[in-house]
């Protein structure tokens, strides 16, 4: 059986350490993993040369299945010194495999200047920007390992993103791992949105006049819900340590044959205060919250239709910042239209610098008239953190040409050829001569004549006249109603409410966190905006209060209807448990209850 020979690529890298200590040697390191050979190497600016190039190779074979694949690797090492601080890049070297010529990567490193001299008098205090790191705990430099609370910014608005990290720093210890016996502050008055770590990854760092090992063992997002000075709670975190058993009496032997124990060592990471003020005066119209940096687009899926053929709008919101707490702009759509609840999908990231992503809004409406509607531009208003000012971006203009339906058309020969054909049906026996004679009532007992021209005659006349003008009457009432879109939705806002409560109870039962608080807090947000004639788009924290205050609510019904609303958003982000979802369903039933009292 033949075998299967498996050909590598010619692959050819540099590697070095990508923080170093000036004055210290390090390694650079060149691998091939073919036979090659004339390695050229840069010209190494800003490093003295001390050794090198040392060349080792190592290679592999294995028999599988009929397939032979074997690995090589020659290796090429450099031993440098940096002779100055800063950032720095080793360009590419060329090696030949094969007489064709064959190029590496670049290197950049990062180079550290070395430890300073312990003096007598010592600044303990943190370095770098005090807007950007909490204050830490003073100590001496024989401390060899210890935790920095770090905090991209300490001074924010209400919903801003703040980065808060816990950096472990160490040196000449041996930290063997971390324990799970972590206790992270609360971050009452945040949202909270934990970033991905993975692997924990080390590297050098100078701070504070010393060379430390780094290693990020937390980081989060913080988005502050409330303006004022928000304390963060220290932290504590286990550190298991390695340590060498040294014995009193030591021979030459000892170095070769010591051995370790571990010990666990707690670590505080200090507390830090946030500084949270509210947003600017002025909110736009269109405001919904948002606070970061973002775009809108918009798309529609056709403006040449049908009667009763359903019409797609897709809003696209992009960008960076409290993704997570956007509310859904509300299309104003023309008189006519039957519509849909909103479809939403979110795809978001967390990232450093926010919460990243899209979100996607699809609105289905069915025109049921011909005719030439407007689809008005949608508005969508946020508050801009870096140029510290509000935004209001605007989609685009649709006019929609509605065509009358296929299936009215049809309908209408129908109910036409329906009448012509009973109209030639009834040309023979449709004529009467009018009855002059007393008529006997078929209904009256005993059985009574009716004479032509009698009060019983005229009130069988009557009557139905009469009874034909009060359904006249209250039909067209019905309708003038129902064209008041505001006034049936005053009228219906308790019904919606009741029936998305039931919704939310049923997700409660289920245990379906997210979409329980989500449908809670469209059943508040919808029933005020009923019942307060203001479109959701146009309603906040700030004009509920207010309004609810003219119409003579109390106060503390009034701090209720916030204290849900701002409890529904927040839950649907933070953990909470069984009691408190059922602590806000019974809260946001009691509410719409003490309302439907006031009779708003």
């Amino acid at each position: 059986m033949a075998a299967i020979v498996v050909a590598q690529e010619v692959e050819f890298k540099a590697s070095a350490p990508a923080q170093v200590i000036m004055g210290k040697p390090f390694q650079l390191v060149y691998q091939v993993n073919q036979r090659a050979k004339d390695l050229r190497v840069p010209e190494f600016t800003n490093f003295d040369y001390i050794a090198g190039p040392f060349t080792s190779q190592s290679s592999s074979a294995s028999f599988v299945n009929g397939r032979h694949t074997s690995t090589f690797t020659l290796t090429y090492t450099y031993t440098l010194m940096a002779n100055q601080e800063g950032n720095f890049t080793i360009q590419p070297a060329t090696i030949k495999v094969d007489g064709k010529q064959y190029t590496s990567n670049g290197v950049r490193i990062t180079v550290l200047p070395p430890d300073k001299t312990p003096t007598a008098t010592t600044d303990n205090s943190s370095t770098g920007n005090a807007s950007a790191t909490s204050q830490q705990p003073s100590r001496d430099r024989a401390e060899s390992i210890f935790l920095r609370t770090l905090v991209n910014k300490t001074k924010v608005h209400e919903q801003e993103v703040v980065l808060l990290t816990y950096k472990l720093y160490f040196s000449n210890v041996d930290v063997a791992q971390f324990t799970n016996n972590t206790r992270l502050p609360e971050f009452k008055g945040f949202l909270k949105q934990e970033l991905d770590m993975g692997e924990i990854q080390t590297e050098l760092e100078h701070y504070d006049g010393r060379n430390y090992q780094t290693a990020v063992l937390y980081r989060t997002l913080l988005f502050p819900q409330r303006s004022g000075d928000i304390v963060i709670e220290p932290a504590q975190f286990e550190a298991v340590l390695r340590v060498r058993n040294r014995a009193q009496v030591r021979s030459i032997f000892d170095d070769f044959f010591d051995s370790y124990t571990t010990a666990t060592k707690a670590l505080i990471a200090p507390g830090v205060t946030i500084h949270v003020s509210s947003l600017p005066k002025g909110k736009p119209v269109g405001f919904s919250g948002g606070v970061g940096q973002f775009s809108i687009s918009s798309a529609i899926s056709d403006t040449l239709l049908q009667a009763n053929e359903a019409v797609t709008m897709t809003l696209v919101i992009q960008g960076v910042g409290n993704m997570k707490l956007l509310k859904t702009p509300v299309i104003d759509w023309p008189e006519g239209f039957e519509v849909y609840d909103p479809k939403v999908t979110n795809n978001f990231k967390n990232t450093t610098a926010g919460v990243s992503g899209t979100k996607v809004i699809e609105y289905l409406a069915i025109p049921r008239a011909g005719g030439t509607y407007v689809i008005p531009p949608v508005q969508f208003s946020y508050y801009d953190v870096e140029d510290d000012m509000y935004c209001t971006l605007t989609t685009e203009e649709y006019t929609l040409t509605i065509n009358r339906g296929v299936g009215e058309e049809s309908n209408a020969t129908v109910v036409n050829n329906y009448v012509q054909k009973e109209d030639i049906q009834q040309l023979g026996n449709d004529i009467r001569y009018i009855q002059t004679k007393e008529l006997l009532l078929p209904t009256s007992s005993p059985r009574r004549l009716m004479t032509f021209g009698s009060f019983t005659f005229w009130m069988w006349y009557i009557l139905p006249t009469i009874l034909a003008a009060v359904l006249f009457i209250i039909f067209r009432k019905q309708i003038k109603e129902n064209a008041d879109i505001t006034r049936m939705r005053y009228k219906k806002a308790n019904k919606v409410a009741q029936r998305r409560l039931r919704a939310a109870e049923q997700l409660l039962r289920q245990n379906k966190k997210e979409a329980f608080f989500e449908e809670i807090e469209r059943a508040a947000w919808t029933y005020l905006s009923d019942r307060l004639s203001i479109p959701t788009a146009q309603l906040n924290k700030e004009n509920i209060a207010q309004i609810l205050c003219n119409k003579g609510v109390s106060e503390y019904l009034v701090n209720d209807i916030l204290h849900v609303l701002a409890t529904a958003e927040f839950a649907r982000y933070a953990p909470s448990s069984d009691h408190a979802m059922q602590d806000i369903y019974n809260d946001t039933t009691r509410i719409i209850n003490q309302l439907e009292n006031n009779r708003l």
